[in-house]
């Protein structure tokens, strides 16, 4: 069981709070001094604190209070402190919001207020620590699975992208087509490593093709093989690429480019493994495990006739959805670091990101997903000898006055301003609402971007 920890010296007040805790199902602790608090609280079970500022009679400085908080905050920093006040200490205890302080409350305070103030944040200390503990447990599993498997030096953090690995070597040693989908950019060539290296032709050959970058006429004879005067400027009988791969691992990129004609041998190459060279009526046999990998979406280009739907139902036996980098934001920063790894020449010592670069990284949406991302890493290595990267070296301009924001503070923005909406404009309306004081919503509108100018008057 979880408890709030009221530190208060006066029994009455302390009493007070009980009862009104025990009202609302809030079990509570109690300390009476500094040290008291800071026992109870290294046992464990505490997860707000409530606490006053002056715990010697006839102190008003709040002096006692900022050293408790302080060393609260050394000893169980993701516990979040309520601080209780007097007009003597309300100074301070605006100081101490800057320093961490999840909010504070004068005396005497509004019951409901404190209460939905209480259980607010105890809500969001219960999420947070749920969320601890699935990034413990994803991290706990990252490490099993680079144990057990060749994860070809791929670079994650996200839950979606673990899915997707621990997908991909499950499906390796099946020896079944598999197509690999995503947006370009987004590491999809990464994907058919793994499949391959954790699979039983992983001894074999592993060939790559770009078949985009195939001129249409050549692209059968690349694939199959020509024999000699098969087509103009064919001189010599040649073998194509699934012959080279007999026994291991086709890796075919950019599959949707695939002409009608290719796309018919090769649907045959899939269901029996047979195929005629260019020019030549014999029937040659390969045992080869097909990869393919496209942006283009398949079911739409079967609609337009453009891709053959028997193919595609081929290839198809499992898919690897690789999502978008703006899509997998956890990704973003240890991404970076192994670029800058990477990309810092020897002797050097690798630089780190600054705060402002850091920020600039999260917030970009990423067009060019992947790739664009260790270009800009690289770039930034280029223009700046420096023992950190700013964020111009990283190629953003410099933040404008209303910086675009993560998607999350987006939303927030919004759900406060249809809040305040709601509220014909009273700041005091929407933040009871919330269960938070006037000041704690007025930070909270200052770091979303409502300014000054926006705000409604009280």
């Amino acid at each position: 069981m979880s408890y709030v920890l009221i530190v208060e010296d006066e029994s009455a007040v302390a009493q007070a709070l009980s009862v009104l805790f025990e009202l609302h199902d809030l079990p509570c602790l109690f300390a009476r001094s500094p040290a008291d608090a800071l026992r109870v609280l290294a046992e464990g079970s505490v997860s707000l604190v409530l606490q006053d500022m002056n715990f010697r009679p006839g102190a008003t400085s709040g002096e006692d209070g900022v050293a408790l908080f302080r060393a609260m905050r050394q000893a169980a920093p993701h516990v979040p402190v309520l601080l209780m006040t007097a007009w003597t200490s309300l100074e301070t205890a605006v100081s101490l919001v800057k320093e961490g302080a999840a909010d504070y409350f004068g005396k005497p305070w509004d019951d409901a207020k404190l209460v939905s103030s209480v259980r607010n944040l105890l809500r969001l200390r219960a999420l947070e620590a749920e969320s601890a503990r699935r990034k413990a447990e994803s991290a706990a599993s990252r490490a099993g699975l680079l144990q057990q498997f060749d994860l070809c030096g791929l670079v994650y953090e996200s839950e979606s992208m673990h899915r997707l690995v621990s997908l991909a070597v499950r499906i390796a040693a099946a020896d079944v087509p598999v197509l690999v989908t995503g947006p370009n950019g987004t590491g999809k060539e990464r994907l058919a490593d793994i499949v391959h290296a954790n699979s039983r032709r992983a001894s074999g050959p592993f060939l790559k093709v770009n078949v985009g970058a195939l001129p249409h006429d050549l692209i059968e004879s690349e694939l199959f093989g020509a024999e000699a005067g098969a087509f103009t400027g064919a001189s010599r009988t040649r073998s194509g690429r699934f012959e080279a791969a007999h026994g291991g691992t086709l890796f075919l990129d950019e599959i949707g480019t695939l002409p009608n004609e290719g796309q018919v041998k090769l649907l045959r190459v899939l269901q029996c493994g047979e195929f005629e060279r260019l020019g030549s009526s014999q029937t040659r046999r390969v045992d080869v495990r097909v990869v393919c990998a496209t942006n283009t979406d398949l079911p739409r280009a079967i609609a337009n006739g453009r891709f053959r739907e028997d193919l595609y139902f081929r290839l198809n036996v499992v898919e690897l959805a690789v999502p978008a980098l703006k899509d997998r934001p956890d990704d973003v920063l240890p991404l970076a670091s192994a670029f800058l790894a990477s990309a810092t020449p020897a002797g050097r010592s690798v630089p780190a990101l600054s705060h402002p670069a850091r920020r600039a990284l999260l917030s970009h949406p990423w067009p060019g997903n992947v790739r664009e991302l260790e270009n800009r890493i690289r770039r930034a290595v280029l223009v700046e000898n420096g023992e950190s990267l700013s964020r111009e070296a990283l190629g953003f301009d410099e933040p404008s006055a209303n910086p675009e924001r993560p998607r999350g503070d987006e939303a927030e923005r919004a759900a406060l301003e249809a809040l305040l909406l709601r509220h014909a404009g009273s700041v005091s309306h929407a933040a009871e609402e919330l269960g938070l004081s006037r000041q704690a919503f007025y930070r909270k509108m200052e770091k979303l971007g409502i300014t000054l100018e926006r705000r409604p008057k009280d």
